[in-house]
């Protein structure tokens, strides 16, 4: 789960690790009364998106008097921001984040994720901040240091110190580094992230170091344990399939594909896509339907593959272990004629009731291709595909 800017900075300030000050504002007259809390003389009116790149598209503006923070509050709010995070459609600006101005002698960048190559926690710290970092992974790879933190030491001031010293950091804002990378680690931990990025973490003109903006992801599978901050969640920030999906206990992710997949078991829908993709076709979304679907569960696992305008062929790939194959067949059916399906739809299933799965398919009057294997179920929902267009 993702959350705002405003929001991350107010959680990382409640572990002592240094933010500008600010306030979140849903008006332009808000925004002006968090400007004058503030005192100014320097603001900075942000776009509240989940999405990087928010500067370059016209989210980000430093204004120098009230009048400014109110014509920018005024034009960003309902304008429709497109960066490179959010594709051509954009997102619409619902709330801004009106902060304190900075002094900012350099610009770097940190971030903290989970490493599964490592199975731990890893720094990711560059002098190059203000920038992408895929970006300067392509291009100055030598640039960005990576450090795996031990878990049982966690992350103790010799791991600190090291990341200080590969920022060129020097005097006093290496013990003001110290004590900022431990704050943000213990955050990490005790709110169950899995992954936040400070791009840039600045450098003031006094020797600071303040976490100029902030992106933070959670571990959906964790927010059980903390209420406070799945009461955060941003709804209109996230693609409504994918919400709709998460109601139907589905795992839905939408992908640039034509062909919609209905998979149990998240290593399968993996093979499924890849095996798509190799027998020339794109995958338009990845969906699990787990490992006790019901009729209920796939039918709606149907509707939310075809709310995908681009959908041009469904191919079903179930394997029958807990879940029964005749339930899902009479699922299938369902779903298609509640649907009305007008796409080629190619079914391959295997493992308990296999056989009462298919005489279900094939009694149903449908248009259902049943396939033998895998290989064979990507063959014909890509040469159905095809032949539709």
């Amino acid at each position: 789960m993702n959350i705002h800017e405003y929001q991350a900075k107010a959680l990382l300030a409640k572990f002592g690790v240094a933010v500008p000050r600010g306030g979140v504002a849903f008006t332009p007259d808000e925004a002006v009364k968090a400007a004058e809390k503030l005192g100014g003389p320097v603001w900075v009116v942000k776009s509240q998106i989940h999405a990087g790149g928010r500067g370059k598209g016209g989210g980000v503006k430093v204004v120098k008097s009230l009048d400014a923070v109110k014509a920018e509050a005024e034009r960003m709010l309902g304008m429709t921001l497109v960066t490179h995070q959010t594709g051509p459609q954009g997102k619409e600006v619902k709330r801004l984040y009106i902060e304190d101005g900075c002094d900012i002698a350099r610009e770097l960048y940190l971030s903290l994720l989970v490493d599964r190559a490592t199975s731990r926690v890893t720094v990711i710290a560059s002098t190059e901040g203000g920038m992408d970092i895929e970006e300067v992974a392509a291009h100055t790879p030598d640039k960005i240091l990576s450090v795996a933190i031990d878990p049982v030491v966690g992350m103790s001031a010799h791991y600190a110190r090291r990341i200080a010293f590969s920022l060129g950091l020097e005097g006093k804002q290496v013990s003001a580094a110290v004590k900022f990378m431990i704050s943000l680690y213990k955050s990490f931990v005790d709110l169950d992230a899995s992954m936040m990025e400070i791009n840039p973490l600045v450098v003031t003109g006094a020797g600071d170091i303040i976490a100029l903006d902030a992106k933070m992801n959670f571990d959906d599978n964790a927010l059980f344990r903390h209420p406070d901050i799945a009461e955060l969640r941003d709804e209109d920030e996230e693609d409504p399939a994918e919400l709709e999906a998460g109601k139907h206990e589905l795992n839905y992710v939408k992908l640039d594909g034509n062909i919609g997949c209905m998979v149990n078991g998240a290593g399968l829908a993996m093979a499924t896509m890849d095996i798509i993709k190799l027998v020339g076709g794109e995958p338009a979304n990845f969906l699990d339907v787990g490992g006790g679907a019901t009729k209920d569960r796939v039918t709606a696992a149907f509707k939310i593959i075809l709310s995908d305008k681009n959908v041009e062929g469904i191919l079903v790939n179930i394997f029958g272990g807990i879940m029964r194959c005749d339930v899902i067949a009479e699922g299938v059916v369902a779903a298609a004629r509640e649907v009305s399906l007008h796409v080629p739809l190619v079914v391959r299933l295997e493992g308990t009731n296999v056989e009462l799965g298919k005489q279900i398919l094939a009694d149903s009057g449908l248009p259902i291709v049943s396939a033998d294997n895998l290989g064979d179920a990507a063959e014909k929902i890509v040469k159905a595909v095809k032949e539709a267009a």
